[in-house]
């Protein structure tokens, strides 16, 4: 099981699970959800490495492994704690 975190909430996901829904029920901004806008752009400040690679839409944007897309990337296992 894998660990979203921000603040004072926690959420328990499933291994290799998009994030895009749990952040959305954080309050992060979604706009498209295909990786084009840059809407849903959170910081990673914990466990970047726990998530997948940047794909390349994130690397399009000029995104790095501590800000990444809510809807394009995916939690692999762990914790990851975001900020926005």
């Amino acid at each position: 099981m894998a660990i979203l975190k921000h603040k004072d909430k926690e959420f328990t996901l499933e291994n290799n699970s998009k994030i895009e829904e749990t952040c959305k029920n954080l309050g992060v901004p979604f706009n498209c959800k295909n990786g084009t806008c840059g809407t849903c752009i959170v910081e990673v400040t914990e466990g970047k490495d726990n998530l997948t690679e940047l794909n390349d839409k994130e690397k399009i944007l000029g995104l790095d492994k501590k800000h990444r897309l809510a809807c394009q990337c995916r939690i692999k296992s762990g914790t990851v704690e975001v900020d926005f």
